[in-house]
């Protein structure tokens, strides 16, 4: 890395936007019939005039008579007319965190830089399918919320806003995922997609029961950033790692500090795969040297994807 050269340890606007129309983009179908009352390219559960078939019923006054099923009128003798799903849109939410423990990386980027470019690379094909994006950032000082728009412009400001939170400086306001999932609650509407993109450091009971409740709202998929020293220790001496903030040096010759080093990390992930398969919510690991555009090339990840029995995680 040369002197003063920040990438993978920041994110620039630039860099983020360079992640639009990459092959592999797919589409975001969701897996969730969409509530809200906006025109667009998605089912919902509201009944009009539409592109899908419902089902066919006796004609009542004020029906439109270019839906009349004349099949079934001539075959029951009674006027029917056909009723139809009605297409609507449905807006794409992100929970980006941003959090000091989100600036740790040994290869490739920092949690909180590929957390940022994964966020791109969605944002992006979601863009392009015709959602509306937005989302809130989880960041060292507080959340930040960004309402849900369509247009080009408006997404390179998110993204610029996501790329800000990758080299903000930390004032002492954090706050926890919890508090970060019960905001995302309070604002999100019905039948939304949502990505929360996090190292689920502080994944407890409270942002369990809070991830619980919105996957009642909402079609949920959590990317689970990670480093891969987080899930083994290297068999070294003095190894130093760091946050930006504290160094730690880390004795790796010792045997039983390595198992309990991998086990941690086990036990984090499978305990937020063991929520999410039992809330069906997709879940996916995305570690800080791999491509983030492999989230959508190789995952589908805006198809509905609750993990495996057994709680594995899909790669």
């Amino acid at each position: 890395m040369q002197k003063n050269d920040l990438t993978g340890v920041q994110a620039t606007p630039a860099e983020l936007s360079r992640f639009r129309n990459q092959p592999g983009s797919g589409t975001a179908k969701p897996s969730l019939r969409v509530r809200s009352r906006q025109a667009g390219p998605y089912e919902s559960s509201f009944r009009g005039r539409g592109m899908e078939f419902d089902e066919t019923r006796l004609y009542q006054a004020g029906d439109d008579i270019r839906a009349i099923d004349w099949r079934v009128t001539a075959r029951t003798g009674q006027v029917h007319t056909k009723l139809f799903e009605e297409e609507r849109e449905r807006p794409v939410y992100f929970l980006i965190d941003q959090r000091s423990d989100m600036r740790f990386g040994t290869r490739g980027a920092f949690k909180s830089v590929q957390a940022a470019r994964a966020t791109a690379s969605l944002a992006w094909a979601a863009k392009d399918a015709g959602d509306r994006v937005g989302g809130l950032i989880l960041g060292v000082n507080g959340t930040r919320e960004i309402r849900p728009a369509r247009s080009a412009a408006q997404l390179h400001e998110f993204l610029r806003r996501v790329a800000d939170a990758t080299a903000e400086e930390n004032l002492g306001g954090s706050l926890s995922l919890q508090d970060g999932l019960e905001r995302l609650e309070r604002i999100i509407s019905s039948g939304a997609l949502v990505f929360i993109l996090s190292d689920f450091q502080d994944f407890g009971i409270g942002a369990e029961k809070a991830l619980g409740r919105l996957s009642m709202r909402a079609d949920l998929r959590c990317v689970l950033l990670h480093d891969p020293l987080e899930s083994h220790l290297p068999d070294a001496d003095g190894l130093k790692v760091s946050d930006g903030e504290k160094v730690l040096t880390v004795g790796g010759r010792d045997h039983s500090l390595r198992e309990a080093w991998a086990e941690r990390f086990a036990k984090r992930k499978d305990y937020l795969a063991r929520v999410c398969r039992n809330r069906r919510i997709g879940i996916f690991l995305l570690g800080t040297n791999d491509a983030p555009r492999d989230l959508i090339a190789r995952k589908r990840i805006f198809q509905h994807a609750a993990p495996t029995s057994g709680g594995r995680l899909r790669r």
